[in-house]
């Protein structure tokens, strides 16, 4: 009995795990999309603004952020709060860390990582890129030390805006995708799936 159980539950599982991986084919083009324009927006804004050979508006917690805002849309790691918040909390974290402790790497790295985690929670607002954005404020070299505070409201908050403006443009084009996501009722349809799958099963 409790073999058959743990087997069923093993079926379950496996289920879930690949309806999740599911995407169709209008899924694959707007995430494209969204991604595409709103990095190329950041890309282009650099151009502008700067050398080729400074990458500052390019950090790479955004390319991390759009694969959760335009391609894991539902997640609740990607909705506006989780994605502006997350970003802005993590650099104030990550600078203050650069400005406070001494700088050596194996002290400053894993100290802005893990107060920004535990500052994304108590806030509300975990977002994963977020780390990275914290990492990147002392890791990134000269000149983003150099930026000190400004670091958090240019590349941090525009880059983080501008994601924002394009995913609430792309991911409400057409009727099957939404965002922002309301999450009650997100875990309604979900556990109605759930419900679904067990009795399919």
């Amino acid at each position: 009995m409790l073999k058959q159980k743990l087997r069923r539950q093993l079926r379950v599982y496996k289920y879930v795990v690949y309806k999740e991986t599911l995407v169709d084919f209008k899924d694959h083009f707007w995430s494209f999309v969204g991604a595409f324009i709103g990095i190329g927006i950041i890309a282009y804004l650099q151009s502008l603004h700067l050398p080729q050979l400074e990458n500052l508006f390019l950090i790479g917690s955004f390319g991390a952020s759009s694969v959760l805002i335009y391609g894991a849309v539902y997640s609740p790691l990607a909705q506006p709060r989780n994605l502006v918040a997350g970003h802005l909390i993590s650099a104030i974290v990550g600078v203050t860390v650069a400005k406070v402790f001494p700088d050596i790497i194996c002290l400053t790295a894993p100290t802005a990582v893990a107060l920004s985690i535990v500052a994304m929670q108590v806030a509300r607002c975990l977002h994963p890129p977020g780390g990275a954005t914290a990492l990147i404020a002392v890791s990134g070299g000269t000149k983003i030390a150099e930026m000190g505070y400004m670091y958090v409201l240019s590349p941090v908050l525009s880059g983080a805006l501008i994601l924002l403006v394009i995913a609430l443009i792309f991911n409400n084009i057409t009727k099957d995708r939404h965002y922002p996501v309301k999450h009650s009722r997100l875990r309604k349809s979900r556990r109605l799936q759930l419900k679904r799958r067990f009795v399919n099963l």
